[in-house]
C-alpha cells in the first residue's frame, strides 16, 4: 500500500500545486469576469508569454497536455498527413492513439536509444511525396526535454527546423518539460523556441507546479489562422479560462518557473550521483533534467515502490523512472538511497 501524501519519486505530476500558483487563483476567484477568454487575466498572461517567446506568437489556453498536442498537431495538418515522431514520445506511447483519432494523420516513429531525433533517423520516413499511395509527411514532432530525460541543443533543433522547413514541412515541439531543457541549458526559453525556427509550441505548466493548464503557441500567427474553431471543437475552450490565465502569470513572473525547474533538475542529480556510488545500480541515461533511468535488481523494486512510489519503465529490463520535482528535498533523496542501500543487502 502506497503511504498517503508521502512524496516519492513516480512523476512530476504528482506534487501540490506550487502555493504561489494556489495563491494566484485565489486573488482571482473573486468578483464577475467576462468568460472565454475575453478577460483581463487572460490578456495579461498572454502579455506574459510574449515577454518569453517574442511579439509574432499566438497564444491559446488548453486544459491538459494531450490536448495541447493533438489540437496543435491538427492545426497543422490534414488527414492525409503524418507525423514523424520518437519512439518513446508521449503522442506515440501515452495517448491513447488520440493523435491519430483527432488529426487521422499516421504517426510515423523514430526508433531511438536517448529519445532525440536526428536527420538521419528523419530521413527513413522522408518519401512517398506527391505519390497518393503513401500519407505525406507534414510535421516532425520532438519533445523537449525528452521522455528520457535528455535535452536538445538549439543547434540540434535548429538543424531538424531547417530541414523541415526545406520540405515545407513544420516542427512541432513536446514542451510538457521544456522549463527543466531551458534550466539545464542555462538558456531562456525564446533562446530554444523562437530562435531555432520551431512552428509550435505545446508549453507545458502541470509539471512544474501548476493546477492544471497548458499554452499551445504558435510562432507564425498565420498558422493559427482557424485554432478558435479547432479549440472549440476539441472541447477545450475554458469559460473560466482566467484560473489556467493566473497560473501562467505566477510562473512566468518573478522567474518562478526556472527557479522550480532548477531545483527540480538538481534534486535528481543528486539522487544520480548518489546512486551511480552503489556498484548494483546502472543508470542508463545522461541524467539532464528531472529524470534518472536506471537498471536495478528486481527483487528490490516493490519493496522499495511501498515506501517511495515509482514506475517501472522497462520490465523485460528492470528498468525504472525515478522522477524528481519542485518539491523534491534533499531529505527525501537521501532517506531513498538509504532504503536502497538496505533492500540491496
Amino acid at each position: 500500500m502506497k503511504q498517503k501524501n508521502k512524496r516519492g519519486f513516480a512523476s512530476d505530476n504528482n506534487p501540490a500545486v506550487h502555493p504561489k500558483i494556489l495563491q494566484a487563483i485565489i486573488d482571482a476567484s473573486h468578483g464577475h469576469t467576462i468568460a472565454y477568454g475575453d478577460d483581463i487575466y487572460t490578456h495579461q498572461a498572454i502579455r506574459k508569454i510574449e515577454e518569453h517567446f517574442g511579439e509574432n506568437i499566438a497564444v491559446y489556453f488548453v486544459f491538459n497536455g494531450t490536448a495541447a498536442n493533438v489540437l496543435g498537431l491538427k492545426a497543422l495538418t490534414n488527414s492525409f498527413n503524418s507525423i514523424i515522431c520518437a519512439e518513446t514520445a508521449h503522442i506515440n506511447v501515452d495517448e491513447c492513439g488520440a493523435p491519430e483519432r483527432f488529426t487521422g494523420c499516421k504517426l510515423l516513429s523514430v526508433p531511438t536509444s536517448n529519445g532525440k531525433l536526428t536527420i538521419e533517423k528523419i530521413k527513413y520516413h522522408m518519401h512517398g511525396f506527391d505519390f497518393e499511395h503513401h500519407s505525406q509527411p507534414k510535421v516532425i514532432s520532438i519533445t523537449q526535454a525528452t521522455e528520457l530525460g535528455t535535452v536538445y541543443t538549439p543547434d540540434e533543433i535548429k538543424a531538424i527546423t531547417d530541414y523541415a522547413h526545406k520540405y515545407d514541412m513544420f516542427v512541432h515541439v513536446d514542451g510538457a518539460r521544456i522549463c527543466n531543457a531551458a534550466a539545464s541549458l542555462n538558456l531562456s526559453l525564446k533562446e530554444i523556441t523562437t530562435d531555432v525556427g520551431i512552428d509550435i509550441l505545446s508549453f507545458g505548466g502541470t509539471k512544474n507546479g501548476m493546477m492544471f493548464g497548458e499554452a499551445i503557441i504558435f510562432f507564425d500567427k498565420k498558422l493559427s489562422e482557424n485554432f478558435k474553431y479547432i479549440r472549440k471543437q476539441g472541447m477545450q475552450l475554458a469559460s473560466k479560462m482566467r484560473f489556467i490565465a493566473v497560473q501562467f502569470i505566477a510562473m512566468l513572473q518573478n522567474e518562478l518557473w526556472l527557479e522550480n525547474a532548477c531545483h527540480a533538475n538538481k534534486m535528481a542529480k543528486l539522487l544520480a550521483d548518489e546512486v551511480a556510488k552503489i556498484p548494483q545500480i546502472k543508470i542508463t541515461q545522461k541524467v539532464e533534467t528531472n529524470g534518472i533511468f536506471a537498471i536495478i535488481p528486481k527483487k528490490c523494486i516493490e519493496p522499495l515502490q511501498n515506501e517511495f512510489f515509482f514506475y517501472i519503465w522497462d520490465e523485460n529490463k528492470s528498468e525504472v523512472r525515478w522522477m524528481t520535482s519542485y518539491d523534491t528535498i534533499e531529505e527525501d533523496i537521501f532517506d531513498f538511497v538509504k532504503l536502497l542501500k538496505k533492500r540491496l543487502k
